[in-house]
C-alpha cells in the first residue's frame, strides 16, 4: 500500500509538471504572438514599408507619388492584410540600422540577400532575382568589351553606397578605383558627365541609360554578372511575422501576379512617361 501511494504520489508530481510546463509554453507562445510585428500592423492598422529610390524598383511619378515594382508589392501585401500602407523613404546606406530600431516594419527595397545582412535581419524567401550590369562611357571606356578591362586601378567605377553592387564591384573588379554616392541618379549623372568610366548597377537600369543616353553611353557586354536573390528583410526574433510574409509570397508566386508586375517593371518602359 505504501508503495502505490509513492507510485500515485510520483506521477501526480510528473503530470503537475508536466501542466505547468505546458502552461508556461502556451504562456511563451502567446507572448511571442502578441508581440510579433504582424500583430502591432494589424492593430496599427497601417503597414510601414522601408524604401530607396531604385529604377524600376521604386520611383516618384510626376506628381510626386511613389511608382514602381516594389511600390506594387508593398501595397498589395498592405491589401491582402487589410491594412494601409505607409512608404519610409530611408537612405540605402543606414536601411538597416533604421529597421532594427522600428522606424518601420519591414524593408520591400528590392533588397539582395547576402550573408553578411542575414547576420543583422531575417530574410523571407526570394520573391524575386536581380543581376549587375555595368553602364560605360563611350570615350572613357573605348575599347571595353568585357569586365576584365574595367579592372584597373586607372579605372573610376561609381557606385551606389551600402548596395550589393559595390559589392559587386568590389569583388569582381577589385583594382579599378571605386567612387560612392549616396543615390543611383548622383552615380549616373556623374558618368553622363564624364567623370568616371563606368557605373555597375542593378539590372535593368544600365541597359536603360545606354538607351536613353546612347550618345555617349554603351553597354560594354549584354546581360548581368551576377545573380541574386531578394527578400523581404526584417527584424530578427519575429517567427510569425516571417511565416506570414513567406506564405504571401508563395501565394501571390503561384497566382502569377509577380511575375506579371515585374514583366511590366522590368520587361517594357511603359511607365516612362509617368516618372519626372
Amino acid at each position: 500500500m505504501v508503495r502505490n501511494r509513492l507510485w500515485s504520489s510520483a506521477i501526480a508530481l510528473i503530470l503537475a509538471f508536466c501542466l505547468a510546463g505546458i502552461s508556461q509554453a502556451a504562456s511563451i507562445q502567446q507572448e511571442i504572438a502578441g508581440s510579433s510585428t504582424l500583430e502591432t500592423i494589424k492593430k496599427r492598422g497601417v503597414l510601414k514599408v522601408g524604401m530607396d529610390i531604385f529604377q524600376p524598383w521604386a520611383m516618384k511619378d510626376k506628381n510626386g507619388q511613389l511608382i514602381g515594382f516594389e511600390i506594387d508589392v508593398a501595397k498589395r501585401l498592405a491589401q491582402d492584410m487589410g491594412v494601409e500602407v505607409e512608404f519610409v523613404p530611408t537612405a540605402w546606406s543606414g536601411i538597416i540600422p533604421a529597421l532594427m530600431t522600428g522606424k518601420f516594419d519591414v524593408i520591400i527595397g528590392g533588397m539582395g540577400i547576402t550573408a553578411k545582412r542575414a547576420l543583422q535581419v531575417n530574410f523571407t524567401q526570394p520573391y524575386e532575382f536581380s543581376g549587375m550590369s555595368i553602364v560605360a562611357h563611350k570615350k572613357l571606356a573605348a575599347g571595353f568589351d568585357s569586365l576584365e578591362d574595367f579592372n584597373s586601378p586607372d579605372v573610376e567605377i561609381a557606385v551606389k553606397l551600402g548596395t550589393t553592387a559595390a559589392a559587386a564591384a568590389k569583388k569582381f573588379i577589385p583594382k579599378a578605383k571605386l567612387r560612392m554616392f549616396d543615390s543611383e541618379p548622383q552615380a549616373y549623372q556623374e558618368l553622363r558627365n564624364g567623370k568616371v568610366h563606368a557605373v555597375v548597377g542593378s539590372a535593368p537600369r544600365p541597359a536603360y541609360e545606354a538607351v536613353d543616353y546612347s550618345d555617349s553611353l554603351f553597354l560594354p557586354f549584354q546581360g548581368t554578372f551576377t545573380k541574386e536573390p531578394i527578400g523581404f528583410a526584417l527584424r530578427k526574433g519575429d517567427p510569425d511575422t516571417l511565416a506570414y510574409f513567406n506564405s504571401w509570397i508563395t501565394v501571390v508566386q503561384l497566382e502569377g501576379w509577380l511575375d506579371a508586375r515585374h514583366a511590366y517593371w522590368f520587361g517594357t518602359k511603359d511607365w516612362i512617361d509617368q516618372i519626372q
